[in-house]
């Protein structure tokens, strides 16, 4: 069982600790009126009903308010400004978000911190990260890496300096995830990124290619049989998610392809990417932990409310890694993981 750190602490700004303890009201008296809000990027993609869930629960428990708030398609920055302008008006301690423009959100969650809000973002880092007070993520580079690794392993040697590789990322307009966990594939892999902080710099003659899937399984199909046309001997895959990896799969499968000849590899952790795993459409995805971050978040919080606290980022990063975990049923030397049975106990957690 994937084991996370505690979080740690460090103490607020001066305002942010004022407006924590205004009114004369003590730590404890003041959790009753701690609002914590939570915005997503949509409100119908699994993995964003998973941080509800978390981040409802942990409120429960801790006995503070909850609100959640959605864009209605995925890049509606407009929606997310909405969200936390309503929240600003309604007095919140906290904002939980996954921007969904990393850049466009930033002056308006500036006028959140301005007002004493705490504000995290949960998965995906804001341009520049520091534009919010903290950030709880999984370790996309890592999470790249690991299934990077496992698919070089299991190649050997010999298939591995031959690959021919098909990358279906995101979208190319909003690289900050993808991009982390591309770059990491290509370091585990063995591929010479360059600058790590950007795709497309790669020369490696193994990349066959790079299509933008917009993380759906319409998109990896279309992005599989765009690549397929330009190397119809594509033999591993890196794909932005579980969605995307299901559709390339259609792909493969529409043409012969589906006979174990090519390794699909992927990052979510979804109960139905696992399932994926367990049925051999996909090798190996690396696992988040959504339902956990949201919780942290709330968390962190309800703390600032009592104490004026921030949490600090993990020792060697620039945020809080919540964790991250292979899941394959074909395991290979040197690489931790874990079955797709262990992983269905726990998807998403």
């Amino acid at each position: 069982m994937k084991k996370f750190q505690t979080l740690k602490w460090a103490t607020a700004g001066v305002a942010g600790a004022a407006i924590a303890f205004a009114a004369g009201m003590g730590p404890a008296s003041a959790q009753d009126d701690v609002l914590v809000g939570l915005i997503t990027k949509t409100d119908n993609n699994p993995f964003f009903v998973k941080m509800r869930e978390g981040a409802q629960a942990k409120a429960d428990e801790l006995g503070v308010k909850f609100q959640a708030f959605a864009g209605k398609f995925d890049g509606d920055n407009d929606g997310q400004v909405a969200a936390v302008e309503t929240l600003i008006a309604a007095g919140a301690k906290g904002i939980l978000i996954t921007p969904s423009d990393t850049v466009g959100i930033v002056p308006t969650i500036q006028k959140a911190r301005d007002a004493g809000i705490l504000v995290i973002a949960l998965d995906t880092p804001l341009d520049p990260i520091d534009s919010a007070d903290a950030t709880f993520a999984t370790d996309n580079f890592r999470a790249g890496e690991l299934i990077g690794e496992w698919a070089a392993k299991t190649l050997g040697p010999e298939k591995t300096a031959t690959a021919k590789i098909a990358f279906l990322d995101a979208l190319e307009a909003q690289p900050t995830v993808d991009a982390a966990r591309d770059q990491g594939f290509m370091t585990g892999f063995g591929i010479d990124v360059k600058d790590p902080s950007r795709y497309l710099d790669e020369d490696d003659d193994r990349i066959c290619g790079h299509q933008w899937g917009a993380g759906a399984e319409d998109g990896g199909r279309t992005g599989m049989e765009t690549l397929l046309q330009k190397c119809p001997d594509i033999n591993v895959v890196y794909t932005i998610n579980e969605p995307t990896a299901a559709g390339a799969w259609e792909a493969l499968k529409a043409i012969g392809k589906d006979d174990g000849s090519v390794l699909m590899t992927s990052v979510d952790g979804g109960c139905p990417g696992v399932e994926n795993v367990k049925a051999g459409v996909i090798g190996a995805t690396s696992m988040q932990f959504p339902l956990l971050m949201a919780a942290l978040g709330v968390e962190a919080v309800a703390e600032y409310a009592k104490s004026g606290k921030v949490p600090e980022p993990t020792p060697g990063l620039d945020f809080f890694d919540t964790g991250v975990s292979l899941i394959t049923d074909a395991p290979v030397d040197g690489v931790p993981s874990e079955t797709s049975a262990e992983g269905l106990t726990k998807c998403w957690g």
